[in-house]
């Protein structure tokens, strides 16, 4: 029998879900770019939460939106507890995600590697 996921993963969803429509409607970020919410990793107590945000777009506004995160923290940790139906709403660390942007250089060297010779006039 396959094991189920653990609470924390199954709060972190959620907070990623409820996380991703508040910070698109509540926040104006749309000159910096688009900002999602990757992941979302809640310790075992459910007391602290590492936001995973990705910004898809100019990535020199990647200091600003983080600042602007930081500033809005408690803000988005009081709409989440209306939100969710929780004793107690964890507080919210950003951090972000530079996954994709590595996957998206490892892409554009992987293709370089394969362009045949001749192409490279």
């Amino acid at each position: 029998m396959p094991k189920e996921f653990s609470r924390s993963r199954r709060v972190g969803v959620l907070i990623q879900r409820e996380l991703s429509d508040i910070i698109s409607h509540e926040l104006d970020l749309s000159s910096l770019g688009m900002l999602t919410v990757s992941a979302v990793d809640l310790s075992s107590d459910l007391q602290h939460a590492k936001v995973y945000v990705t910004l898809l777009g100019d990535a020199s506004h990647i200091k600003e939106v983080m600042q602007k995160l930081l500033n809005q923290g408690g803000h988005l940790r009081h709409i989440l507890s209306q939100r969710l139906n929780m004793r107690s709403t964890p507080r919210l660390h950003f951090m972000y995600d530079e996954s994709v942007a590595y996957g998206n250089e490892l892409s554009h060297l992987i293709d370089i590697a394969n362009k045949d010779p001749e192409d490279k006039a």
